[in-house]
């Protein structure tokens, strides 16, 4: 384990085999200390039994007969072998001294994938457009707002939208593993599920809060009994809007106007399986909510696992549509001719060179291998900045530079000057330019501010309006 974890990884697909090798050896440990454990423990009492028939008065003789029936095993099974597990980590070792072979990859992944760089939604994704009443989004959209789910109405949320759900769950937990095998995501689940009850009956989970409070709000009756403190008040409603409530409820509706009032008046606060079982109809619809709340129940685990996942995958989601944007930006023919230089480099790739021909210094990709180069004057990396309040840092690209004035780096160059790194100072790189505008911000400040002693009027008997600094003046010579 200490040896594969201070192995140089030098690229992503290296560090991935490296963590399931580890998660191999992790499972491996597991597996052997369960073996000893239950041995140690000796519930069958087997291990007792042996270690009382070797410690008896005919130790020899019990010694000699396992002697024979270990032979006698070896002689009817002449090729049966014990592997050690040293074996096991030579063979690990082989495979981390030769990373390179594609044979010792840990997992598969699709050509989208890049080998666990990014997201394939593709087949999700088609699931999506055809649900009924959703907005249809192109890909990217579909990326950055699949996690999104509270947007669509619950009444939307049928059979298709749970196997949309089941789907894009699966293939979220199957690309966490398969990318980041040492992470216990079983124990991520446990975390988020505990107390899920009570946050879904609270309604604290999102797009699933609680309209109305009481039995109303499970059934979705449209009338609402938080604005009513007593059964007359109700009854003022009238028969019929009291029948529809109830008949939406499931309760039984005939009676009085005073009756029917008081009946309904019970449901306010309280849940339909803690009201009287009399109460309801003989055909009860109130006894079917039970089972709608439990589908809906489950439905919002669901989702709630898709919020976690999304989580734990916000780097590559962001990775995910740089990659789309960047091959949506190809043109027919680029994409032909990347394919072609794809195919031929194919068979004569050899894993006897580590250093990738790169004469023109170009970044290098996900893969290992330089960028190309139209991709690399697309975003401005041939340009270079240099920020002297960085110390001289030099910045590659456009966009690169831009983001730095919000870094670590630059922040810190501004405090050792004593100078605020606000807007004012965007795209200021030099010391003296700095210096400079921060001295104008201040006299400009100083301007701005108050100054009671100009600006401060007051009034004498004859009703002349002057400042304060000549009203006292005057008022120290005695010519008010």
């Amino acid at each position: 384990m200490v040896q594969e974890r201070l192995t140089n990884k030098p690229s992503h697909r290296d560090t991935i085999n490296s963590e399931h090798r580890q998660r191999a050896m992790i499972d491996r440990y597991d597996e052997c200390t369960l073996s000893l454990r239950e041995i140690y423990e000796d519930k069958d009492g087997q291990r007792k039994e042996e270690v009382a028939a070797l410690s008896g008065p005919n130790e020899f003789a019990e010694f000699y007969s396992r002697l024979k029936q270990i032979k006698d095993f070896h002689r009817r099974h002449p090729g049966e072998v014990s592997v050690p597990m040293s074996v096991e980590f030579d063979e690990l070792k082989k495979i981390r001294e030769n990373p390179g072979d594609e044979v010792n990859n840990m997992v598969e992944f699709s050509d989208e994938e890049g080998y666990g760089k990014f997201l394939d939604l593709h087949e999700c994704y088609d699931k999506f457009i055809n649900l009924k009443g959703v907005d249809r989004v192109d890909y990217i959209s579909f990326i950055t707002s699949f996690d999104q789910l509270y947007d669509i109405s619950r009444e939307r949320k049928g059979g298709e939208y749970r196997q949309y759900l089941s789907s894009l769950s699966d293939y979220l937990y199957g690309f966490i593993n398969r990318t980041r095998p040492i992470l216990d995501i079983d124990a991520e689940m446990i975390e988020l599920f505990q107390d899920f009850d009570g946050k879904f009956e609270r309604g604290d989970c999102p797009g699933w809060a609680r309209e109305q409070v009481g039995a109303m709000a499970h059934t979705g009756a449209h009338l609402d009994l938080s604005a009513f403190s007593s059964a007359e008040e109700l009854a003022s409603l009238g028969l019929d809007r009291l029948k529809s409530g109830l008949i939406a409820l499931g309760l039984k509706c005939g009676g009085t106007v005073q009756e029917r009032a008081e009946r309904l008046f019970m449901t306010k606060g309280r849940k339909l399986s803690e009201l009287n079982p009399n109460l309801f109809a003989k055909n009860k619809p109130g006894k079917g909510g039970k089972k709608d709340v439990e589908k809906l129940m489950e439905i919002a685990k669901v989702e709630a696992q898709i919020y976690r996942y999304a989580e734990l995958l916000s780097e590559v989601r962001n990775d995910t549509v740089e990659n789309v944007e960047r091959k949506q930006a190809r043109t027919d023919a680029e994409r032909e001719e990347s394919e072609g230089e794809v195919s031929e480099e194919e068979p004569e790739e050899e894993p006897d060179d580590d250093i990738p021909y790169n004469p023109k210094n170009l970044p290098l990709g996900w893969d290992g291998k330089p960028i190309p180069y139209w991709l690399y004057k697309l975003h401005g990396l041939n340009i270079s900045y240099n920020c002297e309040i960085c110390g001289n840092y030099t910045y590659k690209g456009p966009k690169a530079f831009q983001r730095h004035f919000a870094e670590w780096r630059h922040a810190h160059g501004m405090r050792c000057l004593g100078i605020p790194n606000t807007a004012h100072f965007a795209n200021v790189t030099q010391i003296e330019d700095a210096m400079a505008l921060w001295e104008k911000l201040k006299v400009q400040k100083f301007d701005e501010a108050w100054k009671p002693d100009q600006e401060e009027e007051y009034e004498d008997s004859k009703g002349n309006v002057v400042n304060k600094k000549t009203y006292e003046d005057l008022k120290r010579q005695g010519l008010l």
